[in-house]
């Protein structure tokens, strides 16, 4: 695959990312990192990911690509995708593509991804969507932190990128 593969996601302590289709920590500095990393990318989600932006509208400048089993899903704005080979072949021939959630997708597609980029909120709020413990997965390895800083409510975060080693050794 020529394009580079990355994850993008928040967590918890406990590697919780969501609560009845929305994110369980609000971080505007998260939204602005997330925005500076995908621009101009294509981003891959599930189709509740792109129900739960406001008004259920594509990200825009971004190519939006929506993995769903939903044989009738079509949005204007969207490039549907039935299958994970789908949405390989979709983002085939650009540099770099973006998995965006949630948590079905990032289990189907994080095994191909090159790197993770992981805002790591240090509280545990309740969740029903989690993401891979990537501190606990020995395919994976922090290259990276950056400083993040404190949300509005209080909750420090950090900035933490993960190398798949597993698929730089060429295990998948």
């Amino acid at each position: 695959m020529s394009c580079e593969l990355s994850a993008i996601v928040a967590v918890c302590d406990d590697w919780g990312i969501g609560l009845d289709g929305g994110m369980v920590v609000r971080n505007r500095e998260d939204m602005r990192h997330f925005v500076s990393c995908t621009t101009g990318h294509p981003v891959i989600m599930g189709r509740r990911t792109l129900e739960s932006f406001p008004g259920g509208r594509p990200l825009k400048n971004r190519r939006n690509i929506v993995l769903t089993r939903d044989s009738g899903f079509s949005r204007e704005g969207v490039e549907v995708a039935h299958t994970v080979e789908e949405a390989l072949r979709a983002v085939e021939g650009e540099d770099e593509a973006w998995v965006i959630g949630g948590g079905e997708v990032y289990r189907q597609l994080l095994p191909l991804c090159s790197r993770a980029v992981v805002t790591r909120n240090r509280c545990v709020r309740r969740a029903d969507a989690y993401f891979l413990d990537l501190d606990a997965s020995p395919d994976w390895r922090v290259s990276g932190i950056r400083e993040g800083g404190v949300t509005e409510e209080g909750v420090p975060f950090d900035f933490v990128t993960y190398e798949n080693a597993g698929l730089l050794a060429g295990g998948v």
